[in-house]
């Protein structure tokens, strides 16, 4: 079982708490430095001071480096290994990672291209190649680790450290859903489209806390959280979003939360559920979500 991975650990809780409370303290500081400021002005005044490739690089770096960090502090303070950490299989089950990136990266290119096709007056072409391979070489280096931080962070550390301390699978997935959602709260996307925007984020985090709860892993969510900032970044852009990129086109429309916000949420993501289910033969959903956690050993918990 996922959770149970770290039960044969040092799990100590005094040194699991560091990085939550750091995180968290950030997020805080975060939301109030946006809500004093126009977050959508400052990157376009840092795009006008560095350029579109340069600010996408400095905003992504800090994230990156965290999940490499986040790896260290695991194996070295915690000793557990990073598979442990991503799996309850023996190995990283590539596969899946290759299996859920490319089914989501299809079906997002798919989506544009009926949007684009559909309202070809809201989008321009954006594409100028030697900015966008420069882009498309920093973009297939750095998104991967910066949703792998995410997903190791959210999904991985705090789901299992939170089903150790409350022996409950639905705990952790109601918090780290939350979280993760709480954590776009900053993004301009929230500024231009208001609160319910975030109906879609914390639904994310859902959809990814199910994924892997139900999976017993980490390979599903880190395949489809790559997939989707990856090829969102390289397919689309827009003046109002946190990743202003060198993309193909440019949406030019005037963002509305609604339609954009209910069928991810409650069409497709319970769509991806179904197929992933029928796939791996998922059982047992009511115990996987909501059952108990007994630990054999519980030595250092």
């Amino acid at each position: 079982m996922f959770i149970e991975q770290v039960k044969n650990k040092s799990f100590r809780f005094f040194l699991y708490l560091p990085i939550p409370v750091f995180f968290l303290v950030l997020m805080i500081a975060n939301y109030m430095a946006s809500s004093e400021m126009n977050t959508e002005q400052m990157i376009h005044q840092t795009i006008a001071e560095l350029g579109e490739n340069m600010t996408f690089f400095w905003s992504i770096v800090p994230l990156s480096i965290a999940c490499l960090l986040l790896w260290l502090w695991v194996k070295v303070i915690h000793r557990q290994s990073i598979t442990s950490l991503t799996t309850s299989r023996p190995k990283v089950d590539w596969s899946r990672i290759l299996f859920s990136f490319g089914l989501w990266a299809t079906i997002s290119i798919v989506l544009t291209l009926v949007v684009y096709f559909s309202h070809p007056e809201n989008f321009t072409l954006n594409f100028k190649p030697g900015p966008f391979f420069i882009f498309l070489a920093l973009a297939v280096v750095l998104i991967p680790l910066q949703t792998s931080f995410e997903e190791y962070l959210f999904r991985g550390y705090l789901m299992q450290g939170i089903g150790v301390v409350t022996r409950s699978r639905l705990v952790p997935l109601l918090i780290t859903s939350i979280m993760f959602g709480l954590m776009h709260i900053a993004n301009p996307e929230v500024g231009k489209m208001g609160n319910i925007i975030l109906i879609y984020y914390i639904g994310t985090g859902f959809f990814l806390g199910i994924m892997t709860l139900m999976d017993e892993g980490l390979e599903l969510a880190l395949g489809f959280h790559a997939a989707n900032n990856l090829v969102g970044a390289l397919l689309v852009t827009s003046d109002w979003t946190a990743f202003q990129t060198h993309s193909i086109l440019k949406d030019v429309s005037e963002p509305s939360a609604g339609f954009d916000v209910i069928l991810p949420v409650f069409v497709i993501f319970p769509v991806l559920l179904y197929i992933y289910s029928r796939k791996y033969q998922w059982k047992n959903w009511k115990e996987k979500l909501t059952g108990t956690i007994v630990f054999e050993n519980k030595e250092g918990v």
